[in-house]
């Protein structure tokens, strides 16, 4: 897809293809986290579980010794056993990501790959399962970030993937706001497929993190709103320096049902900023939840958001932040207080 140089274009009026070979060659760590290391992840000393983690993590990716009783190499009577996998739990906002792409770039690998869960799921949809075996069959390294569990189909897809690849000699390593054990819970009939649940979580030593949302430390934990006249000249300002969109957010919530979240990130292709007008409070689960998809790619690809009306972090209603999808719009919350201050 051409992208101007620029100027202001409408999201509404963008759709972008994706093959199945661009997806694999974006799958590697967001440009915000290409630098990410193990030294450059500052760990909180007020919570231990940030520290105990890295120090996992980095002898998980050959960087340190081996962690001690009740880390990752666990003793068994032949000596050192070692899961194929790891699994950073926690809220988000503590750096799990960053210390995902810190393993990324620190274990030596000659096929390696990272992408949100949506983007392997997507993979998949793509070229099959047969072929996405196929495609990652031998790989040394898989990053998944974002880890969930939202529908059947995605739950069968996904546990008998990795238990394919790993079976191969694959190692994984993922996040997620949830628990191995619970994925699903609140979405679906999970008790249904607490067989293949259990059998994926078995290949992970999960990690839990705490923390704070580092993203809240600074800003007062509102999006920020502007005024119509504000907003016109802050995109017009914005499209003399770059690509700037301009959508009514009724408009564009409804164009994203008709892209798929895959190619979110091609939406939002050559983009300085993304203006957004006449926001209001989502009713629509599926609309929610798309929304969020966005977000997540416009975070990984920090790009700033301007809006007006209803504030971003109050889009989410209270009937949705009290149901299964609950940590995921608070997610999406931190991340939307984010870009609009930045």
């Amino acid at each position: 897809m051409t992208t101007t140089a620029s100027g202001i274009v409408h999201l509404t009026q963008r759709m972008p293809h994706v093959s199945g070979a661009e997806m694999v060659e974006a799958l590697v760590p967001p440009p915000q986290f290409d630098g990410a290391t193990f030294e450059s992840y500052r760990a909180d000393p007020s919570f231990p579980s940030q520290q105990e983690a890295k120090d996992t993590l980095m002898a998980f990716s050959g960087r340190g010794q081996p962690v001690a009783k009740g880390g990752f190499f666990r003793r068994a009577k032949k000596g050192p056993e070692l899961k194929p996998g790891v699994y950073l739990d926690g809220g988000f906002g503590v750096g799990k990501t960053h210390l995902l792409a810190a393993i990324y770039h620190a274990l030596p690998a000659r096929r390696k790959y990272f992408g949100s869960f949506i983007e392997y799921t997507a993979l998949v949809g793509a070229l099959g399962y047969q072929n996405t075996v196929e495609l990652f069959r031998g790989s040394d390294l898989l990053c998944i970030d974002e880890f969930e569990l939202d529908d059947p189909g995605d739950t069968m897809v996904m546990t008998r993937l990795l238990g394919e690849l790993v079976a191969g000699g694959t190692r994984m390593a993922a996040t997620s706001n949830t628990p191995p054990n619970a994925l699903g819970e609140g979405r679906f009939a999970a008790q249904d497929f607490l067989r293949e649940i259990h059998a994926m979580s078995a290949n992970f030593q999960t990690l839990r993190i705490d923390g704070t949302d580092y993203r809240q430390r600074a800003i007062d934990g509102h999006a920020a709103v502007l005024t119509d006249s504000e907003y016109e000249r802050t995109v017009t300002d914005a499209a003399a320096r770059g690509v700037a969109s301009d959508d009514a957010f009724p408009a564009f919530i409804d164009h994203l049902s008709r892209v798929h979240p895959s190619r979110y990130i091609r939406l939002i292709e050559g983009l300085s900023t993304i203006g957004l007008r006449d926001v209001a409070e989502l009713d629509d689960q599926s609309a929610a939840l798309r929304f969020v998809a966005f977000v997540d790619r416009a975070y990984d690809a920090q790009i700033p958001i301007r809006a007006t009306g209803v504030s971003l972090d109050q889009v989410f209603g209270e009937e949705m932040l009290g149901g299964g999808y609950r940590k995921k719009y608070l997610r999406a919350i931190s991340r939307l207080v984010a870009l609009t201050h930045d």
